[in-house]
């Protein structure tokens, strides 16, 4: 009984220890000083527009790992900061981009900023944090230009709609984890760099002021748009090896030479090439997806309108030089509703061949070398011009 008594008070000094020790160990982590710090700066830095709420939570009296948009690995560092409200239509922020505040989080792997009107520039030392995988800051009014160097964890970088400039920097194309890059409406300029070895499935350069010919670009590109730039030469030796595209816009370009006739038996949903310089015949190698969207307008293609295109739901040929009748299958679809939208003005053609259109498609086909029938005049929307036919002299001996 003696030394059974002797033991029970040392056990009991043990559990009290253990319950003490339990009771001061925090629940979560403590935040890292230096990014506690950080926040700090960039709560000073950034400001809600009128009707934003997004720094209602942002009080330094909690934790911050609480707030919105910011979310902490467990031994306190933050490793997401999504700033302002994503909703829909929501305002976004306003003020400088805190480049030194960001720098600093040093475990930070996603990097998202709503559109607004946040300024300033892009540090080298923000879009290099080592282990940033999604940097998106689209819609705002950041400028000045490309960092040289980038995050080597990079999987997707969307800074479009900014005021960005410079040269596109060749280190950003050569990432080895780079899937998705939007740089559009931007004002990037001068050449593409010839090596892109980056994997990217999702590539987007439109509406800059990018110059030059196309690089072979990785096979692994679903989604392409070049558009609304000042890009030259041939490309299809580019576009043959590209055999999983879905969407092309080439639009709004000085591209030259034959469109390859592969393209049309990819898989490709859009496909816009307007407004360039291609020239020849059509050739496709296939019929286009069902209810595609081919886009060929202002161009100078010439020859006979492939049947093939009869698949697609929308098919713009104005302002070429296509001759000859429109083929029996072109016609039959859009008398039957199944292509929506048929431009053909500002051709050659001596055949139309549409008798009826549903009234729920646009079918316009003046400015030929013959006159358009009086369905599709009624099917023509007022912008696609009238009914009109191009003066005999023009057609050189073409018969209507």
């Amino acid at each position: 009984m003696a030394a059974r008594a002797t033991r029970r008070p040392g056990v009991l000094l043990l559990l009290a220890a253990l319950l003490l020790a339990a009771a001061a160990m925090p629940a979560t982590a403590t935040l890292h000083p230096v990014d506690y710090l950080a926040l700090q700066a960039v709560r000073r830095a950034l400001s809600d527009m009128p009707g934003s709420g997004f720094f209602a939570s942002w009080d330094f009296t909690g934790d911050p790992c609480t707030f919105a948009g910011v979310s902490c690995s467990g031994d306190g560092r933050v490793v997401t900061l999504a700033l302002g409200d994503p909703r829909a239509g929501a305002p976004g922020l306003s003020g400088a981009l805190p480049s030194a505040a960001l720098a600093r989080l040093a475990a930070l792997s996603s990097l998202s900023l709503v559109p607004g009107r946040v300024s300033g520039g892009l540090s080298p030392a923000v879009a290099a944090l080592p282990s940033l995988r999604f940097l998106a800051l689209s819609g705002n009014l950041i400028s000045g230009d490309l960092p040289n160097s980038f995050s080597p964890a990079l999987r997707t970088v969307d800074l479009s709609k900014n005021s960005f400039s410079g040269r596109l920097p060749s280190s950003l194309l050569q990432i080895r984890s780079l899937r998705t890059l939007v740089l559009s409406h931007n004002s990037v300029s001068g050449e593409i760099p010839r090596t892109v070895s980056a994997p990217l499935v999702h590539l987007d350069l439109r509406n800059n002021r990018l110059s030059g010919a196309v690089p072979a670009l990785p096979e692994t590109v679903v989604y392409l748009s070049l558009a609304g730039n000042r890009l030259s030469g041939r490309v299809g030796g580019v576009l043959r090896r590209l055999t999983r595209l879905s969407f092309l816009d080439l639009g709004g370009n000085w591209f030259s030479g034959e469109v390859p006739g592969e393209l049309f038996a990819f898989r490709i949903g859009y496909l816009q090439l307007r407004k360039n310089a291609f020239s020849g015949d059509l050739r496709p190698a296939g019929r286009v997806p069902s209810g595609a969207t081919v886009d060929l307008s202002h161009n100078a293609l010439t020859g006979r309108v492939p049947p093939e295109l009869a698949t697609a739901a929308a098919v713009y040929l104005n302002g070429n030089k296509f001759a000859g009748e429109v083929p029996a299958e072109i016609a039959a679809a859009a008398e039957g509703g199944r292509m929506r939208v048929l431009f053909m003005q500002d051709n050659f053609l001596t055949g139309i061949g549409v008798r009826g259109v549903p009234s729920s498609a646009a079918v316009c086909a003046h400015w030929n070398c013959v006159p358009p029938p009086p369905a599709v005049v009624s099917a023509c929307p007022a912008k696609g011009g009238r009914g009109r036919r191009r003066p005999p002299a023009q057609c050189g001996g073409r018969r209507g």
